[in-house]
């Protein structure tokens, strides 16, 4: 059993204006997927996304545990969030979260916490969102901000929605990134022959997100 489970990428919106050239877009049939389903609309926070299992604390690459300095917080042997959380996770269970500790495009100045949990799996599927948040609760995390949560009624409303968020101040800082939209319920990791990732998350991006004039590390 594959126990280091890298987090899927996530498909822009046909609507997304932050796109770039190697990311994937979902086509316009994108809300066959949602409609009268219950989803979340969650801020999408500028941090790095890392992972956590028994095994170690991992960055987007699941090539070797992260040891990257603007990941500290999660890693350091006396004062890591990863070694006080490793003991509650069960020998399957992933975790993955946006680690705020180093500075992107976006600089945070209301952050209560530095690590966001968004998704966790076992061996065999996603949890659902009701699981997430207890799960956090569990490990004394917070989640990414909840901006909606309700049933998918139609494309218009979902549209209508995004966009609206995508103009209010983020929670924590000055700028909102973007959005990300997940079904509320568990699903596996395979449906049908394919992924089934991209059919239960996808996300909204602002322009020209990344303004950094280097490699922001």
């Amino acid at each position: 059993m594959e126990l280091n489970k890298k987090y899927p990428r996530t498909y822009h919106l046909p609507f997304s204006p932050g796109t770039t050239s190697d990311d994937k877009k979902l086509g316009t049939d994108w809300f066959k997927d949602y409609e009268g389903k219950e989803i979340i609309l969650s801020a999408k926070l500028d941090g790095e996304n890392n992972s956590m299992n028994i095994q170690d604390v991992y960055a987007r690459s699941h090539g070797a545990p992260n040891r990257h300095p603007w990941a500290l917080n999660l890693w350091d042997q006396n004062s890591g969030l990863y070694w006080r959380i490793r003991p509650l996770l069960g020998e399957t269970e992933m975790v993955y979260g946006e680690n705020m500790y180093g500075i992107h495009s976006i600089e945070y100045d209301k952050l209560p916490a530095y690590w966001f949990m968004f998704a966790a799996n076992d061996g065999e599927r996603r949890y659902s969102w009701d699981e997430v948040e207890e799960m956090a609760k569990i490990l004394d995390v917070p989640t990414v901000p909840v901006l909606w949560r309700g049933i998918a009624e139609s494309e218009k409303q979902i549209t209508d929605l995004i966009l609206k968020y995508t103009q209010e101040p983020e929670w924590y800082g000055p700028t909102r990134e973007g959005i990300v939209m997940r079904t509320v319920e568990s699903f596996p990791f395979e449906e049908n022959g394919e992924e089934a990732f991209p059919h239960h998350v996808c996300k909204w991006v602002r322009p020209h997100h990344v303004q950094t004039d280097v490699f922001w590390t």
